[in-house]
């Protein structure tokens, strides 16, 4: 390992180690999440595109890096990892090669050594900042501001993809109805995590999955569902723009995460960047109306404003650490979202009854 400084645009500078194949300066909006596991999922979620990630739990790495299987995309998204203490060896039947090795593939930049307490406290001060990882004497003049770019076209897939139920799907809802007449979902990829899309194929519905600015509207199909995804929803222009034509054909539409936030823009409501996001997998949120709060795993920079919601639409959810909208629905149609990460991966499942109420809407719907 050799010395090296995470430098915050703000101007503070925080020294550590990184790895000797690490040369070259490495920029990203620094973030933290507050997670004691799931490194890996997190790494591999595309929502953490271009964000050097801090973990606040201070030793990483000790169970290593499983089989792909269990990523939550095909690759890192990340562009960088923050840690206290780096684990120097992994212990666990399921690992596969060790957390430095994993980012060394994939050339993602490593920082260990840091004072992620310090860190941490620093950005819930002053909110998310750019920041770099620097070797030796590579202090930047300028700091890019990754949410000024298009990250959802950068992680969508490239071309639609078809699955049916028949190609190994597990049922666990009431008798599906005969081949060839299941709902037809359009699954609209703005970086979807492998564990929505698991979630989904378990459903006995046909799926097709779209890029972010496929408008197929013109299309036969039943419901939509919204993925999560990074950046600045308001970059979905494309994606805004289709759901406005969606929602005029009054088909059950389900939302998660950036999906919560398009949904709230394609309606005329607006968005805004949180000062640190909610980046964990504790995080509280209360149903409207009664007195029931999951436990959520969350990842997120940007919040719908409930005072901008139309009359027709109310809060489902709210985040009891700072009362936050986290769910929003149509009082009379089936259309509905959440902030919040049902899929969990990592984090609680308390919340994955949502994927059901969403095929009960297609099922209704259809009837």
């Amino acid at each position: 390992m050799i010395s090296a400084t995470l430098i915050l645009e703000t101007g503070e500078t925080f020294h550590g180690q990184v790895p000797e194949w690490q040369q070259t300066i490495q920029f990203g909006e620094v973030v933290f999440n507050t997670g004691m596991v799931g490194y890996v999922e997190c790494l591999t979620d595309p929502s953490y595109r271009g964000q050097l990630l801090a973990f606040t739990y201070p030793l990483i790495g000790n169970y290593g890096v499983p089989a792909k299987e269990f990523w939550e995309s095909d690759r890192i998204h990340a562009a960088g990892l923050i840690v206290s203490e780096l684990a120097d060896f992994y212990a666990r039947s399921t690992g596969e090669k060790s957390l430095l090795d994993w980012c060394r593939e994939y050339k993602t930049a490593v920082i260990t050594g840091i004072d992620t307490r310090a860190l941490t406290k620093c950005l819930r001060d002053k909110g998310v900042v750019a920041g770099a990882i620097v070797v030796g004497n590579q202090f930047p003049e300028t700091f890019p501001d990754i949410n000024q770019e298009h990250l959802v076209k950068a992680v969508s897939i490239q071309k639609p993809t078809e699955f049916h139920p028949s190609s190994g799907a597990s049922h666990h809802l009431p008798p599906q109805r005969e081949k060839g007449s299941l709902p037809k979902v359009i699954a609209i990829d703005c970086g979807m995590k492998q564990n929505i899309w698991r979630n989904l194929s378990k459903l006995p519905i046909q799926l097709k999955r779209v890029p972010f600015d496929y408008d197929f509207t013109h299309e036969q199909y039943d419901g939509v569902f919204i993925s999560n995804g990074p950046g600045d929803p308001e970059r979905c222009q494309e994606t805004i723009a289709i759901l406005r034509k969606v929602l005029t054909q009054k088909k059950p539409v389900f939302g998660i995460c950036l999906g919560s936030q398009l949904m709230g823009l394609a309606i005329g409501a607006k968005t805004y960047k949180l000062r640190f996001g909610h980046r964990s997998q504790n995080q509280p949120c209360l149903k409207e109306g009664t007195d029931r709060c999951f436990l959520t795993s969350q990842n997120h920079g940007y919040a719908v404003d409930e005072t901008t919601l139309p009359a027709e639409w109310q809060v489902t959810y709210r985040n009891l650490n700072d009362n936050t909208v986290q769910g929003i629905a149509h009082k009379t149609l089936p259309y509905f979202s959440v902030q919040f990460h049902p899929e969990a991966a990592p984090g609680p499942v308390d919340t994955t009854f949502l994927f059901n109420e969403f095929y009960q809407l297609l099922e209704e719907h259809n009837d």
